[in-house]
C-alpha cells in the first residue's frame, strides 16, 4: 500500500523549543519505510519576525531546517513543515501533539483545530500544569477534551530538558493513556533509541505528576541558594514527591507505581538538579537580606536569567495553596506550605528545613488507617448479624408450613 494511504497525518500544535523537540523525534518515525503515518509533518509556529535577520520563523525553519530562535544549532528532518496558518496545518490530522503553553491556549484555537481535523482525530498532551476552577483542581487534558468535543487525549511526560533531547541524549518518557490502543500509536509514533517511552494505563498520573514537580524544584533551588549540601537537598526532594503524591490521591484517582515512573521521580530530579525553575528559586534566595527580606521580584529574577519569561510554575504553586486552604488540608503539607511562605510572605529562607518531625505525621496516618479498620470492621460484624438473623428467620419459617401432600399412584416414567 502506498504510504499516502496510511492512516495516521501528524500535527504538532507548538513551534517552541519542546515543540520542535517533538516534531524532530515525531518526523524521524514518520520517515520510517514501514511505519503507519503519512512522512510529512505539520508544525503549527506562531509566526514572528526574526530579531537578527527581520525573516518570519516558518520560512527560516523550512529553509534551514533550523528553529533559530527557540532551538538554535540543531536540525530538524526535512520532512517537518512549518505552518504559520493553524487551519492548513491541521487539515486532515488523525493525531494532535499539543506542545503549546497553557495561557496561550484557549476556546477560539480549539474550535479552529476542530474545524479542519479528521473526524477520527486523537491528541497527545505535552503541556505541563493544572485548571482550577473556584480553588478545585482539574486536569488541563480534561478541559482540552471538552474543548475539542470529546476527542481522546493521552499526555506525555518525563525528564525530558527539550535541548538534551534534541542532542540526542538518552532519556525516557512515560505515555499517559486511558486506551491501551491509543497507548500502541502513541508508542510508535515517538519511541526512538535515544527517546525510550514507556505506555502506563494511568493518564492521570502522568499528567499531574509534570504539573507538580516544578513545586519541589522551587524548593531544592531554595536548597541551593543557601547553600546546603547533598544530604538536605535530597531530603527536600524526597518530601516534595511524597507531598505530590498524596496531592494527587487527595484529588484524584491515580496509581502509586506512576511515581516511578520517567514523569514522577526522574523529572522531579532533573527539574530539581538543572531546571530553570531552581535555578530562579536560587538567584530568589540568594538576594535575601534578613534586614531587608528579598531583593527582587519573580519577575525581575526571569527577567535577569531567561529574557523576561514568565515562570508559570510560581503561579501553579499559589493556585495549589489556595487549593489546600479551601480543602483545609495545608498542615497535610508542609513542604509546599513552606516553599509558599518563602515565595510570597517574606518567611526566612532557612525556614525550608524546619518541618515538623514526620513521626507526627506517621503517627496521625497509623491512627487514621486504625479508625478506618475498625469501622470496616464494624460493618462487617452488623453484616454477619444481619446475614445470621435472616437466615435463622427464613429456617423458622420454614419449620412452620405443612408438610407437602404425597404424591400420586400411578404416576412413574414407564407410562
Amino acid at each position: 500500500m502506498p504510504k499516502h494511504h496510511q492512516a495516521h497525518r501528524v500535527c504538532i500544535v507548538g513551534g517552541g523549543a519542546w515543540g520542535t523537540t517533538a516534531a524532530r523525534i515525531v518526523a524521524r518515525n514518520a520517515a520510517k519505510p514501514d511505519s503507519i503515518f503519512f512522512e510529512k509533518v505539520m508544525m503549527w509556529v506562531h509566526e514572528e519576525t526574526l530579531r537578527d535577520s527581520s525573516a518570519k520563523l516558518s520560512e527560516t525553519i523550512n529553509k534551514t531546517h533550523v528553529n533559530s530562535k527557540y532551538l538554535p544549532g540543531v536540525v530538524i528532518p526535512a520532512n517537518v513543515v512549518a505552518e504559520p496558518n493553524l487551519e492548513a496545518a491541521v487539515f486532515e490530522a488523525t493525531l494532535l501533539v499539543l506542545a503549546v503553553p497553557p495561557k496561550y491556549l484557549h476556546r477560539g484555537l480549539f474550535v479552529r483545530i476542530m474545524s479542519k481535523c479528521a473526524p477520527n482525530c486523537r491528541a497527545i498532551s505535552l503541556v505541563k500544569g493544572m485548571h482550577f476552577i473556584d480553588s478545585v483542581p482539574h486536569k488541563l487534558s480534561s478541559w482540552f477534551s471538552s474543548e475539542l468535543m470529546g476527542m481522546d487525549i493521552a499526555v506525555l511526560m518525563g525528564a525530558n530538558v527539550a535541548a538534551e533531547v534534541a542532542r540526542d541524549e538518552f532519556c525516557e518518557a512515560t505515555i499517559g493513556v486511558s486506551d491501551a490502543a491509543a497507548g500502541e500509536v502513541w508508542s510508535a509514533l515517538f519511541n526512538l533509541p535515544t527517546f525510550r517511552v514507556n505506555v502506563v494505563m494511568d493518564a492521570t498520573g502522568v499528567e499531574l505528576c509534570g504539573a507538580l514537580k516544578n513545586i519541589v524544584a522551587l524548593g531544592a533551588g531554595f536548597c541551593d541558594g543557601l547553600g546546603c549540601g547533598g544530604n538536605t537537598k535530597a531530603s527536600i526532594v524526597r518530601i516534595g514527591l511524597e507531598e505530590m503524591k498524596r496531592f494527587c490521591k487527595t484529588y484524584f484517582t491515580v496509581s502509586t507505581a506512576t511515581f516511578f515512573e520517567s514523569c514522577g521521580v526522574a523529572d522531579v530530579i532533573t527539574s530539581c538538579y538543572g531546571g530553570r525553575t531552581s535555578a530562579c528559586a536560587k538567584a530568589f534566595v540568594t538576594e535575601y537580606d534578613g534586614a531587608k527580606g528579598y531583593g527582587k521580584s519573580w519577575e525581575e529574577i526571569a527577567a535577569e536569567l531567561y529574557d523576561g519569561q514568565e515562570l508559570d510554575d510560581v503561579k501553579q504553586l499559589q493556585a495549589v495553596i489556595d487549593c489546600l486552604v479551601k480543602g483545609g488540608m495545608l498542615e497535610r503539607f508542609p513542604l509546599f506550605s513552606a516553599i509558599n511562605q518563602i515565595a510570597f510572605h517574606s518567611a526566612p529562607p532557612a525556614t525550608i528545613t524546619a518541618l515538623p518531625e514526620r513521626k507526627a505525621w506517621r503517627q496521625k496516618t497509623n491512627h487514621a488507617w486504625r479508625a478506618a479498620l475498625a469501622v470496616i470492621g464494624g460493618m462487617l460484624v452488623l453484616l454477619l448479624a444481619i446475614y445470621g438473623a435472616a437466615t435463622a428467620m427464613y429456617f423458622h419459617q420454614q419449620s412452620q408450613l405443612p408438610p407437602p401432600p404425597p404424591p400420586k399412584s400411578g404416576w412413574g416414567f414407564g407410562r
